[in-house]
C-alpha cells in the first residue's frame, strides 16, 4: 500500500479509489447528526502538509473507537480513498495509533516539506542580511534572534493559505523574492524597507497561528483572538526597536538620514496597512509606494497559494474546470501548459513585416 502525506493524497485521489496509508494528528472530532437523527463524527486530520476532514459513520467500527481517542492523538489511516464534491471518503478503511518511534518520525515532518522550508528560511536570512540601512538591518537581525524559532513553526493562516506548520516561512520567503523582483523593475522603491516590511508584516501570526514545539494542530490563544495579528505585529516591531534603543545600538546612527524615528514609522506603516483596506482589517490604508507594493505582493502570494490548493482538491465539474473553492471568487480553469517543443522557429517573412 502506498504511503503518502495529506497533500499528496488530495492531489492523487479522484473518483477512482487510491489504496494508500497516511499518518496524521487528530486535530479535533465533532459529533454531529444526519437529517434523520443518526450520529456521526466529523474528524479533522492534519500533518505538516495540510489538513483534511473525514466523516465517520455510526455503522463503522472506527465510530466507537473514536469515543476513547482524544484530540491531538497521532494516527495511521489506511484504506481505499476517493474524493468528490463532498470531500475525502473511503468505503473501506481502518486506523491505529502510531507507535512511539513512528510518532517521533511523524512530528519531525515529511522530508520534502522540511527541505523546502529550510531552503526558504535560508533565503530569508540571506535577503534580510543584505539590507543596507543599518537600523532596518539591526531590527531584522534582532527580530530573528528573539523570535526565529517561534516564527519557523507558525502558519500564515488558519485555513485559507499556507495553513500549515512552517507556512509563514514559505509565505514570507516567496514574498521577499517577489519584492526583490518588483524592486528591480521599480528602482525608486526602497528595497531595504520592503524587505523588512515583508519579514514583519505577519509576525503577529506567531500568536494567532502558531504551533506548539511538537505537533501540527493550531491552538487558539487569547492574544490572537482579542488583538489579531496586525496590532500584535505593530507591538512586536515596537518592542524590538525599544530593545535596540535600550542597548544604545541606535545611538551610533543618530546622524544618519533619514532619521531613525522616521524609518521606524515607515516600517510600522507597512505592518498596519498591508491588508490594503479597512474592510479587510487594516487600521490604515497604504500611503506610500512601498506599502502599496507590499499589499499587492502579499495578496498575490496568498491568492496563488489558494489556487494551488484548489487545483489539488476541488472536484472537476467539466473538462478543464474545477469547482470554486472559498474564498476564491470563481471556478478554477486548468492553466495553460508551458511551451515545451523546443526553440521557436524563425519566420523571416513574418519578422520582416513586423520590423
Amino acid at each position: 500500500m502506498k504511503y503518502v502525506t495529506i497533500s499528496q493524497l488530495r492531489q492523487s485521489t479522484g473518483a477512482d479509489a487510491l489504496s494508500a496509508s497516511f499518518d496524521a494528528q487528530l486535530e479535533r472530532k465533532t459529533e454531529r447528526e444526519t437529517k434523520t437523527g443518526k450520529p456521526f463524527y466529523e474528524i479533522s486530520l492534519v500533518d505538516g502538509t495540510g489538513e483534511m476532514k473525514l466523516k465517520v459513520w455510526e455503522n463503522r467500527p472506527q465510530f466507537r473507537a473514536l469515543d476513547d481517542i482524544e484530540d491531538g492523538t497521532l494516527l495511521r489511516l489506511s484504506g481505499e480513498w476517493t474524493q468528490s464534491q463532498y470531500g475525502m471518503d473511503s468505503a473501506k478503511w481502518d486506523m491505529r495509533l502510531l507507535t512511539e518511534s513512528e510518532g517521533r518520525d511523524f512530528l519531525v515532518g515529511d522530508p520534502e516539506t522540511r527541505a523546502k522550508q529550510d531552503a526558504d528560511w535560508a533565503d530569508i536570512l540571506e535577503m534580510t542580511g543584505g539590507i543596507l540601512d543599518p537600523r532596518l538591518y539591526a531590527s531584522c537581525a534582532e527580530f530573528i534572534k528573539q523570535y526565529g524559532e517561534r516564527f519557523r513553526r507558525s502558519a500564515a493562516a488558519r485555513k485559507n493559505h499556507h495553513a500549515r506548520r512552517g507556512g509563514l516561512v514559505e509565505h514570507v520567503a516567496q514574498m521577499m523574492r517577489s519584492a526583490h523582483a518588483v524592486c528591480s523593475v521599480y528602482p525608486k522603491l526602497n528595497r531595504d524597507l520592503i524587505t523588512a516590511g515583508v519579514l514583519y508584516h505577519d509576525c503577529g501570526k506567531m500568536w494567532e497561528n502558531s504551533y506548539p514545539d511538537a505537533g501540527f494542530t493550531q491552538p487558539f490563544t487569547l492574544h490572537g483572538e482579542m488583538l489579531g495579528h496586525i496590532p500584535l505585529g505593530i507591538e512586536v516591531a515596537n518592542k524590538v526597536w525599544r530593545d535596540l534603543k535600550e542597548r544604545q545600538e541606535l545611538a551610533k546612527w543618530e546622524d544618519q538620514k533619514p532619521e531613525s524615528e522616521e524609518v521606524q514609522l515607515h516600517l510600522l506603516h507597512l505592518i498596519a496597512s498591508h491588508h490594503g483596506t479597512h474592510e479587510w482589517g487594516s487600521p490604515t490604508l497604504p500611503r506610500t509606494p512601498e506599502a502599496m507594493a507590499l499589499h499587492y505582493i502579499d495578496n498575490m502570494d496568498a491568492k496563488y497559494e489558494m489556487m494551488q490548493m484548489g487545483y489539488e482538491s476541488a472536484p472537476e465539474i467539466a473538462p478543464g474546470i474545477q469547482e470554486r473553492k472559498f474564498p476564491l471568487s470563481a471556478n478554477l480553469v486548468t492553466p495553460l501548459k508551458h511551451f515545451s517543443s523546443g526553440e521557436r522557429e524563425e519566420d523571416e517573412a513574418f519578422k520582416n513585416e513586423l520590423f
